[in-house]
């Protein structure tokens, strides 16, 4: 399996929000990312659904600073 292929099997969660929003960032915006940015995209679908839906909707910040930028291509991903 390919590294995108196995990118985008994590990508399916078990909600459909995060599904719509992470499949829209991997259509949109993921292979705009450097090695890096796609290492940390693999690693946020590593958190469970409910962090990550705070995330996207923006209730709670990540403590990171990498990943909270990542955080919001994937909104803006999603709002285009």
């Amino acid at each position: 399996m390919s590294a995108l292929a196995r990118v985008r099997w994590k990508c399916r969660r078990g909600m459909l929000e995060l599904d719509l929003l992470l499949k829209a960032f991997l259509e949109q915006g993921y292979r705009d990312l450097d090695r890096a940015g796609q290492q940390r995209f693999d690693a946020l679908l590593d958190y469970p659904d409910a962090v990550l839906l705070e995330w996207f909707m923006g209730r709670i910040r990540p403590a990171d600073k990498d990943v909270a930028q990542l955080v919001e291509q994937i909104r803006s991903a999603a709002a285009d």
